[in-house]
């Protein structure tokens, strides 16, 4: 009886430690607004949340790739970017890039260098973009904090009627000495922000005119 009563309290643990681990991955919406959709949610192994913006754009997958791999153009759109450039071309698909951001003063600005590389699925046609962080790819740039982990995503996905879904995935620590719960607060205005400039840039005529060799319209 002390056996069974002992295992059932064991199962019992471990039970609720795998629903805390699911409740704790599970997207939570925070602002649903002008079409786009962003979710917050704990992230493994930081004290950061983890992002999410959902948009629907009527756009082809080339439009979208010009302008998400337009990278000097990210100041007119991504927020607070204040320098865009690439640093390495491997590829058409596989880059090394360095971004800028604005802080708030009296905080430093803040930089990074990230690998990007893009795949896109022979038979879904859908396009994932993947972000990593390589801090000390270049030596720090005077006046600012050197993000040291970071990594986002990219996920294309058409839909019927020549509309695509794009999912943008971010987990960022800023570094420095700005509280979590103060950069958690404020998080979300990011995403949405980038996500309605995001629309408005679509609109222009090299982006909307755009064929992209590497990326395979769905038929």
């Amino acid at each position: 009886m002390k056996k069974t009563l002992f295992l059932f309290f064991i199962s019992y643990i471990v039970m609720g430690f795998q629903t805390d681990q699911v409740e704790s991955n599970t997207w939570t919406l925070k602002k649903n607004q002008n079409g786009v959709s962003v979710y917050s949610r704990d992230a493994e192994n930081s004290r950061f949340k983890e992002l999410k913006s959902v948009t629907t754009y009527k756009s082809s997958l080339s439009s979208l790739i010009a302008l998400i791999d337009d990278f000097e153009s990210y100041p007119q759109w991504v927020y607070k970017c204040a320098v865009s450039t690439t640093i390495k071309k491997n590829s058409e698909k596989d880059l090394i890039h360095y971004q800028s951001v604005i802080a708030p003063w009296p905080v430093d600005n803040r930089d990074f260098v990230v690998h990007v590389q893009l795949q896109q699925d022979p038979v879904t046609k859908v396009i994932i973009q993947n972000v990593s962080c390589i801090p000390d790819y270049i030596p720090r740039v005077k006046g600012h904090v050197r993000i040291t982990e970071f990594k986002a995503r990219w996920t294309l996905i058409p839909l019927k009627d020549g509309y695509v879904e794009a999912n943008y995935e971010l987990l960022v620590n800023p570094g420095g000495n700005v509280p979590a719960w103060i950069v958690n607060l404020a998080a979300v205005d990011g995403p949405y922000e980038t996500a309605i400039n995001m629309k408005k840039m679509l609109m222009k005529e090299k982006y909307q005119k755009a064929v992209v060799l590497f990326v395979k319209e769905p038929l």
